[in-house]
């Protein structure tokens, strides 16, 4: 009995096609869904030089404003605190105090400066929201009214 070893090598191709159009179907599709949306926010970082420049410093007009944000159970929030003064209001008291102190000079908007201190395990939404509070509001028109645009956060840490 004599057994026919078949050497013949069969060439497997990948059809291209099918490939292409699904991949062109998935274009159109991740197209067709994309949503524009409108910025969250409008966060302006400056980041500091290299090196102090030799000139005078200027005078700040205000001083820097630090903010507590503690939490209370579940990273909710517990208080408010500006400059060591707890805001019973919420940040909608932190919004008010800050129209107060820097209202609607430049050159104040310019020099603020506000520090976040918040809690490590404070729910980022009200993080948010406090930015907000104090990086300014829009108008019944529409126009954007800027009021601090100098913000930095202290390294977080847990609440007591």
């Amino acid at each position: 009995m004599k057994i026919r070893h078949q050497h013949q090598s069969e060439k497997i191709e990948l059809e291209m096609t099918p490939m292409i159009d699904i991949v062109f179907q998935l274009l159109i599709f991740f197209i067709m869904t994309f949503k524009i949306v409108d910025v969250e926010g409008d966060f302006n970082i400056k980041m500091p030089l290299a090196s102090v420049s030799s000139g005078e410093m200027e005078e700040e007009l205000v001083p820097p404003m630090k903010v507590r944000i503690t939490a209370g159970g579940g990273g909710q929030l517990a208080s408010v605190a500006l400059n060591g003064r707890t805001l019973f209001g919420g940040f909608d008291e932190l919004h008010t105090e800050m129209m107060n102190l820097i209202g609607d000079d430049a050159q104040i908007q310019e020099s603020a400066e506000v520090e976040f201190d918040c809690d490590y395990n404070l729910r980022y939404e009200n993080v948010i929201a406090a930015v907000s509070a104090v990086s300014g509001y829009r108008t019944d028109s529409g126009e954007v009214v800027k009021l601090v645009e100098k913000i930095k956060f202290a390294a977080p840490r847990p609440g007591g």
